[in-house]
C-alpha cells in the first residue's frame, strides 16, 4: 500500500475542484481503488502504486488544461479521462509524464541503466554517441525529481564552445549569442513542462539554464544539476563543476568523446575523469553505444561510417609510421 502527497500550487484550487466539488468528486469516482483525501491545496492519495501513477498522470493533464484554458467544466474533465487510456501506465520504464499526457520512458537498455543507477548514486557520468538519449533521459529524471519535490531546482549547463562557428559572429547581445548553445536543453524541457509554467520556473529560478562559466563560485544545494556536452570541458573545468555539489544534490554529466570541439582534443576533461573517479563510491558510469540511438535510422549508419573511417585512418597512419621507421633503420 503506497501513500503519496500532491501539493497543488500552479492553478486555482476552486477551479480545479469545481463548484460544490463537482470536479473533485468526478475525479475520485474514476479511481475507486484509491483513497483520495483533500485538505486545501494538498491531495493525499493512498492505494496501489500503479493506480497512484495513473492518478498522477491524469492530474498533470488536468492541471495543464486548466493552466491553458483558465476554466474546467465537468464535461471537459470527462473528455480528459476518455483520452489516452490506451497508455501502459504501469510500465516500470516510465520516467515522467510530459505535456498532453505524453509518456517519457527509458527506451533502451542503457537508458534503463541510467535510471537504475540514478537511484543508487549522487553523481553519474553518461557517455555515448549523439542521439542515444543521454541528455533527454537525464532531464526527464530531473523533471520527475522536481515534481516529486526531491529537489527545489533544476540547473542545466553547457560549455559555450564553438563547433566550427565563432561566437562573436552571431548576431545579438550576450544572451542571444549563447541561446543557440543552450537550445537543445530548452527543447527537452518544452516536451515535459507546459510552456507557461516553464517560463515561470525560469523567471523565479526554479529552472536555470546557463553556460558552465556561470557555475564558478556557487554551491548547488537541493538541486538536480546536469552538465551537458562535457567532452568540451577541460579537466579543471569539470573539477570546478563537480565541486559545486551541495547538500541533497544530484549531478549527471553527459558527453560524447567523438565530438570534442576543443582545439586540442586530448585536453578534454571527460577523457580523463573516469580514471580519476571510477572507484569512488556513489559515482556511476554508463557507456551508451550505437544500439541506443533513437533518432532517424540514418544517424546510426552515419556514426558507424565515421567510426569505420577513423579506424582506417588510424591503421593508415600506423602503416606509414612503421614504414618510415623501417626506412630509418636501413
Amino acid at each position: 500500500m503506497a501513500d503519496k502527497l500532491f501539493i497543488i500550487e500552479d492553478v486555482d484550487i476552486v477551479k480545479l475542484y469545481g463548484a460544490n466539488n463537482v470536479n473533485y468528486n468526478f475525479m475520485a469516482s474514476q479511481f475507486p481503488k484509491l483513497k483520495i483525501i483533500s485538505r486545501g491545496k494538498e491531495l493525499r492519495v493512498i492505494g496501489d502504486d500503479a493506480e497512484i501513477m495513473r492518478f498522477e498522470n491524469k492530474l498533470n493533464i488536468i492541471i495543464e488544461y486548466l493552466e491553458h484554458h483558465q476554466n474546467l467544466k465537468e464535461s471537459e474533465l470527462s473528455d480528459i479521462f476518455l483520452k489516452n487510456e490506451s497508455f501502459d501506465n504501469t510500465a516500470p520504464d516510465i520516467i515522467v509524464y510530459g505535456n498532453n499526457g505524453r509518456i517519457i520512458r527509458a527506451r533502451t537498455a542503457n537508458q534503463r541503466k541510467l535510471v537504475e543507477l540514478y537511484k543508487e548514486n549522487d553523481l553519474l557520468f553518461a557517455v555515448g554517441p549523439a542521439g542515444s538519449g543521454k541528455t533527454y533521459t537525464a532531464i526527464a529524471l530531473a523533471v520527475c525529481a522536481l515534481r516529486n519535490k526531491e529537489v527545489r531546482k533544476i540547473i542545466l549547463t553547457r560549455p559555450a564552445v564553438e563547433a566550427g562557428e565563432r561566437l562573436g559572429f552571431l548576431p545579438g547581445d550576450f544572451k542571444e549569442k549563447l541561446d543557440p548553445y543552450l537550445q537543445p536543453l530548452y527543447d527537452a524541457l518544452n516536451d515535459m513542462i507546459p510552456q507557461r509554467k516553464l517560463q515561470t520556473y525560469i523567471e523565479d529560478g526554479t529552472v536555470q539554464i546557463a553556460p558552465l562559466a556561470y557555475m564558478r563560485g556557487r554551491t548547488l544545494d537541493n538541486a538536480f544539476v546536469i552538465l551537458d556536452e562535457a567532452q568540451n570541458t577541460t579537466l579543471n573545468q569539470i573539477k570546478m563543476f563537480l565541486t559545486r555539489m551541495g547538500c541533497n544534490a544530484k549531478f549527471i554529466v553527459t558527453g560524447d568523446i567523438t565530438q570534442i570541439d576543443l582545439p586540442c582534443k586530448n585536453d578534454s576533461g571527460l577523457l580523463k575523469i573516469r580514471k580519476i573517479l571510477e572507484n569512488v563510491k556513489n559515482i556511476g558510469f554508463i557507456d551508451f553505444d550505437n544500439t541506443d540511438i533513437i533518432r532517424h535510422p540514418l544517424v546510426k549508419t552515419i556514426i558507424s561510417a565515421f567510426e569505420k573511417n577513423e579506424e582506417n585512418n588510424i591503421k593508415h597512419n600506423k602503416y606509414k609510421n612503421d614504414e618510415s621507421n623501417s626506412k630509418n633503420r636501413i
